[in-house]
């Protein structure tokens, strides 16, 4: 075991593209020892890899299967986040600071938790650490110019992943709602979105900052399946005027 206390650090590389990774984040890869990234049991490169090797060398990068788009056999599931998880634990034992890249933020819907909690039973006394990262309802809102928030509106983040009936739920209440991983269900967001009255101005998008990016008005949802990690805005109701809910 190293001297030293050792470090694991998720990082948030953002939603995939490569400027919108912050400067601490980049510092964060640069200074670890090495680098994990996520991949799935067919091998291609993830979005969070490919956002790091933009910013440090590939022999500094260790690619870790994991079960990622694994939802309905969970003792595989589990077999693969153990063996994940010994992985890095074996990094640690012989490096004093490992990072962790993950999409988005480390802390939302994040793979990096599990496997944090996974790795703090293996190497007890490892100091788990994150840089936060820019989420891709802040990258779909920059670049749809969706309002997210005004005056006293709540934020509700929804995974459709739960079932159209959270989103339902949301979309009944007040303020904007987002969801995540909503593509493979596109009929049944639609849906939701006309039936509670919130297809008006709603966005939904895929692939951003990426060559194959889509963004597109939630009307033009016509139940077609779309990439997994797409993502919905539908904007709070907003008919008071300027400042009317400060």
């Amino acid at each position: 075991m190293p001297d030293v206390m050792s470090r694991l650090i998720g990082v948030g590389m953002g939603p995939g593209d490569p400027e919108l990774v912050t400067v601490k984040g980049v510092n964060a890869l640069r200074g670890a020892d090495v680098v994990v990234v996520p991949v799935m049991d067919t091998g291609e490169r993830g979005r969070a890899e490919a956002t790091v090797l933009h910013y440090v060398p590939e022999e500094k990068v260790v690619r870790v299967v994991f079960a990622l788009n694994e939802r309905s056999d969970r003792a595989r599931r589990e077999a693969a986040w153990d063996a994940a998880g010994e992985r890095v634990a074996g990094l640690l034992a012989r490096h004093a600071c490992v990072a962790f890249a993950t999409i988005g933020d480390p802390n939302v819907y994040s793979t990096f938790t599990y496997l944090a909690q996974t790795v703090a039973e293996l190497v007890p006394g490892t100091v788990v650490e994150t840089v936060p990262g820019i989420t891709a309802m802040q990258d779909l809102a920059a670049r749809s110019g969706a309002v997210l928030t005004e005056g006293t509106e709540p934020l509700t983040l929804v995974p459709v992943t739960a079932g159209p009936a959270v989103l339902k739920e949301a979309l009944n209440g007040p303020g904007t709602v987002v969801a995540y991983k909503f593509g493979r269900r596109a009929r049944e967001v639609a849906e939701a979105l006309r039936d509670s009255g919130r297809l008006e101005g709603a966005v939904w998008g895929s692939a951003l900052g990426l060559p194959e990016e889509s963004i597109r008005p939630a009307a033009e949802l016509d139940g077609t399946p779309l990439p997994y990690l797409s993502t919905l805005i539908a904007p709070a109701r907003r008919d008071g005027g300027r400042g009317s809910k400060l």
